[in-house]
Parts: C-alpha cells; structure tokens; sequence
C-alpha cells in the first residue's frame, strides 16, 4: 500500500512538473527549428540566434529591460532591507498599519497600479520617462524585499547583535559579522525577487514608457501584434538560460548561507 501511494505522489508530482515546464520546453525546441512556420520534424539550426543578432529593435528593448531591472534590483534591495530591518528592531506607534499597508499593493491588479501611478505621475509632474518607470518598478518591488527579508529577520530580533555587543563587539562589528551574515541568504533571493519583477513587468512599462524607449516585454507584446517570429523564441530561450543560471547561483549561495 505504502508503495503505490509513493508511486501516486511521483506521478502526480511528474505531471504537475511536466504541466509547468512542457510549453517552456517546446519554446526552446522551436528557438533551434530551422522552419518560420513550426514544421515538424524539427531542422536543427541557429538561424534564429543569428537573426536576433541583428535585431536592433529586440536587443535594445532587451538592454533596457536589463538595466531597468538591474536598477531597480538595488535600490528596492537596499530600501527594502532597511524597511525590514526598521520593523524587526524597532516598536513605535502605527508600525502594524504599516505592515499591513504592505499587503495591498501584492493584491491590487497591476492594471490599477499602472493607470493610477501614470496619472500621479503627471500630476506631479514627472511624467513618463525611464525614471518613472523605476519608480514604478520600485514601488511594486518593495513589499516583496520587505517580506522576504523580515521574515528571515522575525525570529532573530536584535538577539545576536545583542549577544555580540555584550562580547565587546561595536555596533558596526555586530552588524557586519553576525546581522548581515544572517540576512544574506534573504537580501539575494529578495534582490532576484525584484530583478525578476521588473524584468517581467509589462504593465507598468507599457504606461510609463515614453515614446521610443520600450522594454522587452512591451517589445514582444507588439512584435506579436504583428506576427510572431522564431526571434522572439530565440531570445526567451537566452533569457530562461540566464534566469535558470541565476536560480542555481541562489540556490549554492543560499545553502551556504544556511550552513553558517
């Protein structure tokens, strides 16, 4: 009996697997088919590698994603922990408010997020612009780092900083030896949390972004209005390559971490 229940969760285990990643492989499959129209049996080629290459348009949009994402990766890295590290140390009045404050915007369609952050914008003057694209970007980045970094902080508190300072270290000593250590494990996955968020974001993008600037999302939205082409086949295949690399980085730097 033991045995076929065994057998039962590793197939279900097989086809929720098989669910998640079948399309992503096909994708891939069809990045190295030599044929525009998807015919089978697969050619094996790289024409569509060579042909993104000089796709400025795609590659452009893919330099700004990039950098957009990399941007907004260290400043709501940096904001966020501080925000998190703010509730794990301190008691003051409203802090539960604010934390759950926190929750709506994970919860309110982006759609929402997007119209309303673009009329605040240019009510304030801002306007569009790859600088409120990163505000965009970093508002919805936030609530994110400052769970997964609080709840690796919840728990902890001030314990060991204390424990330390009692064994003659200075507070610098005590954050950069026993504090950071601890988080590092959390402030690396809420970094590729909000590296991921941004380099996925479309919605955001699409408002914000003014006219001539566009990320790849926004990109491969109207190049499929137009008539989708193996390119856009070949540049998900680098970036689930890339994605995937950053994955199995985390997850080494993440056991280290856990080992101290």
């Amino acid at each position: 009996m033991r045995k076929l229940v065994i057998w039962v969760v590793r197939g279900y285990l097989g086809l929720l697997l098989l669910f998640l990643y079948l399309p992503i492989v096909v994708m891939v499959l069809l990045a190295f088919n030599q044929s525009p129209l998807y015919k089978l049996p697969i050619v094996w080629d790289t024409v569509w590698f060579q042909s993104l290459a000089h796709n400025d348009r795609l590659i452009n949009a893919g330099l700004n994603s990039v950098g957009l994402a990399f941007a907004n990766m260290v400043v709501a890295t940096v904001l966020g922990t501080m925000a998190a590290m703010a509730f794990s140390r301190y008691q003051f009045r409203g802090k539960l408010l604010l934390e759950l404050l926190l929750f709506p915007p994970i919860t309110i369609p982006w759609l929402i997020i997007g119209i309303s952050m673009l009329i605040f914008f240019f009510w304030i003057g801002i306007g569009r612009g790859l600088h409120a694209m990163l505000l965009g970007h970093v508002a919805l980045s936030l609530p994110y780092v400052i769970m997964v970094v609080g709840a690796r902080l919840a728990g902890r508190g001030v314990v060991l900083e204390e424990a330390a300072a009692t064994l003659g270290a200075s507070p610098w000593q005590a954050f950069w030896r026993v504090s950071l250590p601890v988080m590092a494990p959390a402030v690396m996955a809420a970094a590729l949390f909000a590296f991921a968020i941004s380099f996925d974001q479309f919605v955001i993008s699409y408002f914000l972004a003014p006219p001539g600037v566009s990320t790849l999302p926004v990109e491969i939205y109207a190049a499929i209005r137009k008539g989708f082409t193996p390119e856009i086949n070949a540049i998900s295949t680098i970036i689930i390559a890339i994605s995937m690399g950053l994955m199995l980085l985390f997850a080494r730097l993440y056991r280290f971490g856990g080992e101290r």
